[in-house]
């Protein structure tokens, strides 16, 4: 128990006891005994309405871990959670192989912990919705570990294409290659599977207490949320700290599937939730008009997105094969470590802020002739350079504003090879129409793709191609073959 400030009115700030074990949840320490429950209330009205400077020197609470509960008040709300999760639990492919009889063979037990950790990282800072498909689709390509141990990063990659935050598939990759390297059994215990890179916390304790019903706990946001307005407890959701009460299998899944259906953010639907007699935020603000439920846990605030710029080139290559004429597209592949390691993309340079289109080209120009070997002026022929418009694409913490071009060459000689690709220097390929729809790119490249294909079929007609002409010298015009793009082929003009 402590106070606060001896000059301040004294608001006690203490533990609820529990014992060792209540029924199926164990506690790791012994708490104080409590306040008394006044005081308690008189704290709880604090946290609220913490803007008022009566109690702006009490005590402050700044961890979810600070208030636990009683033995009455774990009996009450597992009873109530789990006759409400057994009525109204979501049905999801994972839980359809995760769920079941316990007695099964070693086998069944892996694939259910393969399936847990799959859809996990599938699940971070992605909605249930969305991961559906790619969960099926990953476990009918890899359906077990040893499966996915045999992948390749560039295959995981395409199967994860649109899913976002791809060093997330990387390190599922690295971490099955590991296990499976080292014998193929993954680890049961939370603390093990800690050891496997790319599982932290979290899925260590999703993998460990609903595959192998471990003891552990398993604190998301939608946890930390219910548990937050439980005890109308002000807690930073974000801090590192955690719930301390250990809960396995079913009470953990209870608890997120209410967080994330019932007790939501913004609009929680107190009046059907199962918790709702247990629920002190729902109390407060029943009893007092400035206190809401949606108050808990605090707000954070998030981190100022940085604003980068780039200028992005889609360099289409028109080559003759025969009697006809086919284009490919010039990708690259990004640095091994950074942000989107490893995945294609179109080249591009990043910009120090707004800069004109001049200066756009010409640093693109450079780029293309230092990496591949594309001169302008010697090695090829510009058929068509349009700028084709801007495309903003948003990353956790970083606001990227590409300005996007279509530059359709014409190689002299019609040789289609550059410079062959270097280990040492960047990694590049070409491709037609086909991958696009067919191999797995990331959401911006897509859309970057979709954006030239909508000015191939609307903006290039008649009146560009006369602009075209009007823009090249007399050789330029002689020796061009390739001139306009309609319909997806180049025409070759008489």
């Amino acid at each position: 128990m402590q106070l606060s400030n001896p000059s301040k009115p004294h608001i006690f700030v203490g533990k609820i006891p529990s014992p060792p074990k209540v029924n199926n949840l164990r506690v790791r320490h012994t708490r104080p005994p409590a306040p008394p429950p006044a005081l308690v209330s008189v704290f709880l009205m604090k946290r609220c309405r913490r803007s008022e400077p009566t109690y702006k020197d009490a005590v402050e609470i700044t961890d979810i871990e600070d208030i636990d509960f009683s033995a009455g008040e774990v009996d009450k709300i597992r009873d109530s959670l789990l006759e409400w999760y057994d009525g109204n639990r979501r049905d999801l492919p994972w839980r359809r192989i995760s769920d079941g009889d316990d007695n099964v063979s070693t086998e069944e037990k892996e694939r259910r912990a393969y399936a847990v950790w799959v859809s996990e990282v599938m699940l971070q800072q992605t909605r249930v919705q969305t991961v559906i498909d790619y969960f099926n689709r990953w476990m009918e390509k890899w359906p077990s570990i040893h499966h996915l141990g045999q992948a390749t990063l560039e295959e995981v990659n395409e199967m994860w294409a649109g899913l976002g935050y791809y060093r997330r598939a990387r390190f599922l990759l690295e971490g099955a290659k590991t296990i499976v390297d080292g014998g193929g059994e993954i680890p049961k215990t939370a603390s093990s599977l800690q050891k496997v890179k790319g599982i932290g916390k979290y899925t260590a304790g999703a993998i460990s207490s609903i595959a192998f019903k471990e003891a552990v706990p398993v604190v998301d946001g939608n946890v930390v949320r219910v548990l937050s307005r439980l005890k109308a407890l002000s807690a930073n959701p974000k801090d590192s700290t955690t719930v301390k009460i250990i809960w396995p299998g079913d009470f953990n899944q209870a608890i997120m599937d209410l967080g994330a259906t019932v007790c939501n953010p913004s609009g929680p639907r107190c009046t059907t939730c199962a918790l709702s007699l247990n629920c002190q935020a729902l109390s407060l603000s029943t009893n007092h008009k400035s206190v809401q439920v949606t108050d808990y846990p605090m707000k954070v605030v998030k981190a100022k997105q940085r604003h980068d710029f780039s200028a992005v080139s889609v360099v289409e290559i028109v080559v003759e094969e025969g009697s006809q004429s086919v284009s490919k597209y010039l990708l690259v592949k990004r640095p091994d470590k950074g942000l989107l390691a490893g995945l294609w993309e179109f080249p591009s340079v990043l910009l120090e802020g707004e800069v004109d289109l001049a200066s756009r080209r010409k640093m693109i120009d450079s780029f293309l002739k230092q990496t591949f070997g594309l001169d302008m002026t010697k090695s090829c022929q510009i058929v068509l350079r349009e700028e084709v418009g801007v495309f903003v694409h948003v990353f956790t913490h970083i606001r990227l504003k590409m300005h996007v071009e279509l530059l359709i060459l014409h190689l002299k000689g019609g040789n289609i090879s550059l410079k062959k690709p270097d280990s040492k220097a960047m990694t590049w390929k070409y491709v037609d129409n086909k991958v696009f729809s067919t191999s797995g790119l990331t959401s911006g490249v897509r859309k970057v793709y979709a954006m030239i294909q909508k000015f191939k079929q609307t903006d290039m007609g008649p009146t560009a191609q006369q602009q075209e002409e009007k823009s090249l010298n007399p050789t330029q015009q002689q020796d061009i073959t390739y001139k306009r793009f309609m319909h997806g082929k180049f025409k070759i003009l008489e």
